[in-house]
């Protein structure tokens, strides 16, 4: 009798293994079309407090807001419950953005590293992803280069505990429609055009807390 349990197993095998002989290329991200893209997810007359063309709720427009006291700068701070990300400014206020954070158990409270910013990044499913839902991810096994359609959308925050990788980013996605939801395979999920300004202010090195869906807020709003 073939169990879930095999089926996942072998999907996994039938998709994600190499063809004897065949050498399988790394995912890239063609640089010369960064700024392109770039133009294709920033609306036209771009102001991140009123341009809505994805049609989420204005309360996830990016907003200047008074930070609670005592945050460093810098520091990115994500309220799971508002669906907000607050990054700390040193005049005691925080940018806050609204987010789309991971479905059911697979968002991971914590206090991670930022060790790595990248434009317009290649992405590559986990071997967890992949036993979890074989039937989306295991075609995907060999990564996606960077583009409009990557899940990792136009640039993506890095974050590691100590010098681990713990596969977790802040990133852009191609789905709008998400953010103020519970979407992700574990990640934090932005507005492209909101991530693209985002990034320009977050220092390698900078600390990213992760509140959990039932704990308190960083900032007033």
């Amino acid at each position: 009798m073939l169990t879930k349990r095999h089926f996942i197993i072998s999907a996994v095998a039938m998709f994600s293994a190499p063809i004897s002989g065949m050498v399988q290329a790394s995912p890239t991200s063609n640089r010369s079309m960064w700024s392109e893209w770039d133009a294709q997810v920033t609306p036209s007359n771009y102001d991140p407090a009123t341009s809505n063309p994805w049609g989420i709720y204005s309360r996830f427009l990016p907003q200047r807001v008074e930070a609670n006291p005592g945050l460093r700068a810098g520091d990115i701070h994500v309220d799971a419950v508002a669906r907000y990300l607050y990054h700390i400014q040193s005049d005691g206020t925080a940018m806050r953005y609204g987010v789309a954070i991971a479905r059911g158990n697979l968002y991971t409270p914590g206090t991670y590293d930022i060790r790595r910013k990248a434009k317009w990044p290649t992405w590559t499913p986990t071997t967890d992803m992949i036993a979890r839902d074989p039937e989306i991810y295991a075609a995907l096994a060999g990564g996606m280069n960077g583009g409009p359609k990557n899940p990792l959308g136009s640039r993506a925050l890095y974050l590691f505990t100590g010098n681990r990788d713990t596969y977790l980013r802040i990133h852009g996605s191609p789905y709008p429609e998400s953010i103020g939801g519970r979407a992700s395979s574990g990640c934090v999920r932005m507005v492209m055009a909101h991530i693209i300004d985002l990034y320009e202010h977050v220092t390698i090195g900078s600390t990213a807390f992760l509140y959990p869906p039932t704990d308190g807020i960083t900032a007033q709003s």
